[in-house]
């Protein structure tokens, strides 16, 4: 009777919001998601690297990791990581590809994922663990849904969740799920689009309900939801929050890859060319490659945008990947200009997101070949990108989080000035992670 009882309550979670009261909304043993975004920004994807599938040409599934890059993730990539001054790690994951008949997913990809989720809170690092195209399962399923395919996806959410949930259910609050990556939901292309909203929600309210449901710190974990398309002017312009038995409990996912011209077009066309020059300060007189769009009051707009609808209202919003181009200018044009661009792009845009409560995950795939918007180089452990990276920290570290009135150190601020705690002490030792006085500003670290 037991069992049969359990079957009716998932298929029944699959269509309707959770709504047992499985942790009280008043606990305050849990931080908060705006708590915690405010400790998570810089951000770093670990790109691909957990994707790929299914590789025919791989025969034993766990090495699909190194199917589209070329190392392994090991304890001292993310501490290399963490060294260069992030404090989160988004891992983009596939599950689907790894299911059998019955959407039972592999134990050994599930040991495999867990090991990395635990190389990074070894660091204290955040970590945000989500379902990432899986071979466009769901992802790309929305210009032909029926009634049947949507029902059908919603109980293939519920099942992975399930899973996944259960695999990570003791553990703390630096670990947030992520239902989806980049929902095709909405696009210039679709001819239904508030059909496709409604269709989202329904997949978002799957994957909160079948994560609430397996308890434990689940009931309470931080959940990421993503925009129709990842992005920022749909997020605006529908309602796309999931319904929640947890307050304070849930983020929205964006991305940001614009200008196109500038951040991933590689080649000229009749319709416009590629942009080498980006910012008012970089561009070059006479070129017929500065941007024309989509520079700083663009991105400061963008970000405006999800303050007005989300931060400002408690809801703290992930940019779960931004990138642009690193590229060697043809002979006749400025590397110089090029370059600094670059630095301001990353510059402005980590500094207009972190002012309006939007925490910024740098995209990073570990190509390592220009043109490419890579970073860090997993194979030598090194910096390969130093404008990128500096643009990131520089531009995270030059604003003060809106919703808490304290700012974060990044790398060695406390290394030449005496810091102090609360009670207005001199600290000798600043390695322990806390909340510090520095020249007359509060900052957490």
């Amino acid at each position: 009777m037991m069992s049969k009882m359990k079957h009716f309550f998932l298929l029944l979670t699959l269509l309707m919001p959770f709504t047992a009261s499985a942790q009280s909304a008043s606990d305050t043993s849990w931080p908060t998601a705006m708590e915690m975004a405010a400790e998570m920004y810089p951000g770093w994807n670990l790109g691909n690297t957990l994707e790929p599938g299914p590789c025919d040409w791989i025969s034993n599934p766990i090495n699909w990791e190194t199917a589209w890059q070329g190392s392994k993730t090991t304890q001292a990539i993310i501490d290399f990581v963490k060294a260069q001054g992030f404090r989160s790690v988004r891992i983009p994951c596939s599950w689907f590809v790894h299911c059998d008949a019955n959407y039972n997913i592999d134990s050994n990809w599930l040991d495999r994922v867990q090991q990395i989720v635990d190389y990074c809170l070894k660091d204290s690092l955040y970590v945000v663990l989500n379902d990432h195209t899986d071979n466009n399962w769901v992802e790309r399923s929305f210009a032909e849904r029926t009634e049947s395919s949507v029902s059908k996806n919603c109980f293939i959410m519920g099942m992975l969740w399930k899973q996944i949930a259960n695999r990570f259910r003791d553990y703390d609050h630096r670990l947030l799920f992520a239902g989806m990556n980049e929902p095709d939901a909405a696009g210039d292309n679709s001819n239904d689009k508030e059909g496709d909203i409604a269709t989202l929600i329904r997949y978002e309210q799957a994957f909160v309900n079948a994560v609430r449901q397996t308890g434990g710190n689940n009931a309470k974990r931080v959940l990421v939801v993503q925009a129709p398309s990842t992005s920022v002017d749909l997020a605006t312009n529908y309602d796309v929050m999931p319904q929640d038995n947890v307050s304070n409990a849930m983020m929205l996912e964006v991305h940001f890859y614009s200008p196109y011209n500038f951040t991933m077009m590689t080649k000229d066309e009749s319709w416009g060319n590629q942009a080498y020059y980006w910012g008012s300060g970089n561009h070059v007189s006479g070129s017929i490659h500065n941007a024309t769009w989509g520079e700083e009051s663009y991105m400061q707009s963008q970000m405006r945008q999800m303050k007005n609808k989300y931060t400002s209202k408690g809801i703290p919003v992930i940019m779960g990947e931004f990138g642009t181009l690193w590229r060697v200018m043809p002979e006749g044009e400025d590397q110089d200009k090029h370059d600094a661009s670059i630095y301001s792009w990353y510059y402005t845009l980590c500094r207009y997101a972190v002012h309006n409560g939007v925490v910024p995950f740098v995209w990073d795939t570990n190509y390592c070949q220009r043109p490419s918007m890579d970073v860090l180089n997993r194979k030598t452990l090194t910096v390969f990108n130093q404008l990128a990276l500096d643009g990131i920290i520089n531009g995270c570290a030059s604003v003060d989080w809106p919703y808490t009135g304290i700012s974060h150190v990044v790398r060695d601020t406390f290394a030449t000035d005496i810091a102090y705690d609360l009670q207005g002490r001199p600290l000798n030792n600043t390695s322990t992670k806390g909340v510090y006085i520095l020249n007359g500003k509060k900052y957490i670290r």
